[in-house]
């Protein structure tokens, strides 16, 4: 067995395999971090980092890929080539649990929904791991915890190595065009590898899917859904799932086939602890994935109320002199921009660039016209940007790191204003990932 990738993901795996009776061999091209290099070290598994040692690897039985190393990588194009198969860890670790899983993607807010549901759970009492894109590694928990639930978090990325893998609860929250580097510059690849969420799924799973979204409505037309579909929406009064009437969310049991049908349950928008309409979306999913496991509705009702939102996403930072400073992060593509715009009601000075994954900023015109007084660009090519809102920002200015950008925003900034940054690209043109330009974005807000 050979791992591909000693992050979180490929060392949990590691661990996992060994304890399984795998003879395990791990590689990075990159330099591993101490903190896993440690771990397998003190487990006795052999490891590489800065190569691959492609005759070894190309005679592994299996391969772990890591999410990150993409299909494009000549190494896996050579394993494809001899049918090498190739998993996540998601995969491989739901191979050796035989607990619940409750499975949530999407294009944006799948780390809220997936927080908020584990919240929920905890809250409850149920004995549950977080894992998948957050929280720890899903293999490694399956190799030292015994949990009955557990909430992941999935990417494309990984879904698009699950075979076998069965969700019980199946949640997918969006799809926008995102990562289409990665899949051609086709958005119906991608389309298809987030509907990989309901695969190997029969009626006795659910699938927890957003009425409201036109691209998988279309999805859902030409391709069978076997699972025991859940709707939501904000847009109009359904019969079963959640919904949204003017203020009101109800979440109705009716699609529980073999349990009683319960009362609803009903609560106002105003009383959630996430506001914004993306997130009255996630509030929904949550909480349809907790009746599905039985969770009783008022600890359901108690958990929207009291739910602390994450790290790098619409994160309140400080207000320096009556501006507002706002660290969002987590937005890596433009639909997460949008959300972020949408719930702004002050005038916005919006730092935002990086590194562009094939952007169309159009999406985004209407809204910043009516609320962006001026744009700070943060990134290394910030053409793109400029080009898209020359017309209708008058103030861009270009900047290339978070303290000039926070700077900047500081001069341009007028009391009542708030300063947002929410990128729409990924970080790796000038940070480590979206939480060092978070954490650097909040340390300059704090050194002002």
């Amino acid at each position: 067995m050979v791992i591909l990738g000693a992050g979180e993901s490929g060392t949990g795996s590691a661990i996992l395999a060994l304890q399984k009776g795998y003879d395990v061999f791990v590689s990075d091209l990159s330099p591993i971090a101490e903190k896993y290099r440690i771990q397998l070290e003190a487990e006795g598994i052999a490891y590489e980092q800065g190569q691959h040692t492609e005759s070894l690897i190309l005679n592994a039985d299996e391969i772990i890929k890591s999410p990150g190393i993409p299909e494009k990588a000549p190494l896996i194009k050579k394993l494809r080539a001899q049918k090498t198969p190739i998993v996540s860890e998601i995969e491989f670790a739901g191979r050796y649990t035989q607990a619940k899983t409750i499975c949530i993607t999407g294009s944006n807010g799948k780390t809220t929904t997936t927080m908020l549901t584990y919240h929920i759970l905890k809250k409850a009492g149920y004995n549950v791991g977080l894992g998948g894109n957050v929280g720890k590694s899903f293999a490694l928990q399956v190799a030292r915890d015994n949990y009955d639930y557990y909430v992941l978090e999935l990417s494309s990325f990984q879904l698009d190595d699950m075979h076998a893998f069965k969700a019980d609860v199946a949640v997918l929250l969006n799809i926008t065009p995102d990562h289409l580097d990665r899949y051609e510059y086709k958005f119906e690849k991608y389309i298809a590898s987030k509907f990989r969420i309901v695969q190997n799924q029969t009626a006795e799973q659910y699938f927890i899917y957003n009425a409201d979204d036109t691209v998988m409505a279309d999805y859902m037309t030409n391709h069978h859904v076997n699972a025991t579909c859940v709707p939501f929406s904000i847009k109009s009064p359904l019969t079963t799932g959640a919904w949204l009437n003017e203020n009101q969310i109800t979440l109705s049991d009716s699609y529980r086939n073999n349990k009683p049908n319960q009362q609803p349950l009903t609560m106002t928008i105003e009383q959630l602890a996430l506001q914004g309409k993306h997130n009255v979306y996630n509030s929904m999913a949550a909480s349809l994935a907790a009746r599905i496991v039985d969770v009783r509705k008022e600890i359901i009702r108690e958990s929207l109320q009291d739910f602390q939102n994450i790290e790098h996403r619409l994160e309140f930072v400080a207000s320096v002199n009556g501006i507002e400073f706002i660290n969002d992060s987590k937005a890596t593509n433009v639909n997460s921009t949008w959300y972020a715009l949408e719930s702004m009601e002050k005038p916005v000075i919006w730092i935002c660039g990086g590194q562009d994954k094939g952007n169309n900023y159009e999406e985004l015109l209407d809204l910043v016209k009516g609320r962006v007084r001026a744009i700070v660009c943060l990134g290394k090519d910030n053409s793109k940007i400029i080009e898209a809102f020359k017309d209708v920002v008058d103030t861009i200015v270009e900047t290339d790191t978070a303290a000039d950008a926070v700077a900047a925003s500081y001069r341009i900034g007028k009391k009542g204003d708030a300063v947002l940054l929410s990128p729409a690209c990924a970080s790796f043109d000038l940070f480590k990932n979206y939480e060092d330009r978070g954490m650097q974005f909040k340390a300059a807000v704090r050194a002002l």
